[in-house]
């Protein structure tokens, strides 16, 4: 039988874990992407479409768990309870037929599927990701160097933290009803990790010196933008062991190039290379000029090509941090490590949410929570949303609170901000009609409340946070 070749679905970058019954948790495997096609001639391919079965030859047992279906999934090498990339990247350098077996023996791969793309001939990838599983289950037997993910349904903060705790990567959260989209990265899975990274284009290297004379000083990286325009994101000096500068001083002799890919000097004696290699790097923050700040170089991506590393990576990060500077009254006025609030969050849901807080603080009031921008944007409202019309309430704005918060109950404990029991009144999704500077007007589709509502500033308030709010007539 003749499988169609098939792309793997990509993650997007999410800042925190989070939990939601919608959505499932496996954890985020360190290692190379591949597609077994699982029929006579057996196919394990890399995310780049390279033959991965003679590097691998003991995954080949996969023939005797399963019969004609395509699975996805990753391969790893597990050392001291937790994946090592660097004995991985070994294993795919090996070329000669005994080095291959020895390390085969000495290291095994183990191939983590977490989805079925195929069974018996028919594709799987318009069936919800939940039935996939359930599927994959029933096709597939496990072996010692075959097995299927674990996951977890909604508990996603809980199960980040367990995967921290083992010293793994991260996790990566997926939508329970989402398809499988080819090749693309809609958000409908999502990788948190511990680590900022960014997959990166060497575009060429720095002088070294003293110890590193015989090498090389810093990496240059960049990544592409939409119009496939080389961007430069600074320089990477720190994460490298012998053994990896002398590999890649290695490949950078069959590279170098007098074409400078840059418009704008580095300041310093560069030598170019092709556009070839791709590493990873772990950074802090994006500069405001968008360079990596205290960027370290964390490993080589053979399984990736060059065209892949795009501007896009940087875009998120950018969104990430933007919703993290309006959040910054929110999280100055509360301490973590005792209040249950939530302390950030990704969007994961298409339409935009509302949320309507019943909060007993020192003086009872409704919280009125509209999503816009990433976060929820908040007012006070001490006599309760009004549910007729010509009925008009004070409301009073306060910090940008973040998405999570759209679910959060609980009781803030006393010294904390906001001291008191705080329970959902009311939630639901709500489309926007009007929003200006001092008049926002939705439609408000909910559990408790539909219909028109409409928020109008005083402008004569001292401090331009006080606000009406009123029901509006429904059409």
């Amino acid at each position: 039988m003749t499988h169609r070749v098939y792309k793997p679905m990509l993650a997007k970058a999410a800042s925190t874990a989070f939990t939601d019954k919608d959505w499932l948790f496996e954890i985020k495997w360190d290692g190379f992407r591949a597609i077994a096609y699982v029929e006579d001639p057996f196919s394990l391919k890399s995310r780049r479409g390279k033959e991965l079965k003679s590097v691998f030859p003991e995954l080949a047992e996969i023939n005797n768990l399963g019969r004609n279906v395509v699975v996805d999934g990753e391969i790893i090498v597990m050392q001291n309870g937790k994946p090592d990339f660097q004995i991985l990247l070994k294993r795919g350098q090996a070329v000669s037929t005994g080095q291959i077996q020895r390390l085969a023996k000495r290291v095994p791969a183990t191939y983590v599927i977490f989805d079925i793309l195929e069974k018996d001939g028919q594709s799987l990838t318009k069936l919800p990701l939940i039935e996939r599983k359930k599927i994959l289950g029933n096709s597939l037997k496990e072996s010692s160097n075959v097995i299927l993910s674990d996951f977890i349904e909604e508990r996603g903060e809980v199960y980040y933290q367990l995967a921290l705790e083992k010293g793994l990567e991260g996790v990566v959260a997926k939508r329970k009803n989402s398809f499988y989209e080819e090749g693309l990265r809609t958000g409908s899975w999502l990788k948190i990790k511990r680590f900022r990274t960014c997959d990166c284009v060497i575009f060429g290297y720095t002088r070294g010196s003293e110890s590193r004379e015989a090498t090389f000083g810093a990496l240059l990286l960049g990544v592409y933008d939409r119009q496939g325009k080389p961007v430069y994101l600074g320089k990477v000096g720190s994460g490298f062991n012998q053994q990896i500068l002398m590999l890649l001083r290695g490949k950078f002799e069959k590279m170098k190039t007098a074409a400078a890919p840059f418009e704008h000097g580095v300041g310093e004696v560069v030598t170019w290379l092709k556009p070839k290699l791709v590493c990873e790097v772990i950074y802090q923050t994006l500069t405001h000029d968008t360079k990596l700040r205290l960027a370290r170089f964390q490993r080589l991506r053979e399984d990736k090509a060059p065209s892949e590393c795009t501007v896009d990576q940087l875009i998120e990060e950018k969104s990430m941090n933007m919703q993290t500077e309006k959040l910054s009254e929110y999280v100055s006025k509360r301490n973590f490590e005792k209040t249950p609030e939530p302390n950030g969050g990704e969007k994961t849901k298409e339409a935009l949410i509302y949320v309507i807080h019943e909060h007993h603080a020192r003086r009872l009031h409704w919280d009125l929570r509209l999503e816009k921008d990433g976060v929820l944007k908040s007012w006070a409202v001490p006599k309760g949303i009004p549910e007729t019309t010509k009925i008009r309430h004070l409301a009073i704005e306060t910090e940008d609170h973040p998405y999570e918060y759209g679910n959060f109950e609980g009781t803030i404990p006393e010294g904390q901000y906001g001291a008191g029991l705080v329970k959902i009144w009311d939630k639901g999704h709500y489309t926007p009609k009007v929003w200006e500077q001092d008049k926002i007007e939705v439609k408000l589709d909910g559990a408790r409340l539909n219909g028109n509502y409409v928020l109008i500033r005083l402008k004569k308030s001292e401090t331009q946070k006080n606000w009406l709010l009123l029901k509006g007539k429904d059409a």
